[in-house]
């Protein structure tokens, strides 16, 4: 059974390309260009980790990650942070990320990051 990846980003580009690569790497992914359903994507998905944007639309991604991190059905799903942003770090700390990656991002960095949470 496939690994599902579930990615926030409302970079239609972003979101095709991080498609593109873990779809070749072996995994099911399924996109949202927003977060203020995202309980509600998470239920219907059910994601074996998540990739989250800090910059979407609604909520933004800080926001949604606490949200889904308050929820004792999805707390432990791993969620990774990535921006283009200078203090990613501080951000998936404090939206309570598992992990973060700068964008632009090398796609080999991306690959292995999500094998060492899903496998």
């Amino acid at each position: 059974m496939k690994k599902t990846i579930l990615i926030f980003d409302d970079d239609v580009n972003i979101l095709e390309l991080c498609s593109i690569i873990l779809t070749e790497c072996g995994y099911h992914v399924e996109t949202s260009e927003t977060s203020h359903d995202i309980i509600e994507k998470v239920t219907a998905v059910r994601p074996d980790a998540i990739l989250m944007d800090n910059w979407i639309p609604e909520i933004g991604g800080i926001e949604a990650t606490k949200l889904l991190k308050r929820n004792p059905e999805f707390k432990n799903i791993p969620v990774i942070y990535f921006s283009a942003n200078n203090d990613i770090q501080m951000l998936a700390k404090e939206a309570g990320a598992d992990a973060h990656i700068a964008k632009p991002f090398d796609l080999e960095e991306l690959e292995n990051l999500m094998k060492s949470y899903v496998g």
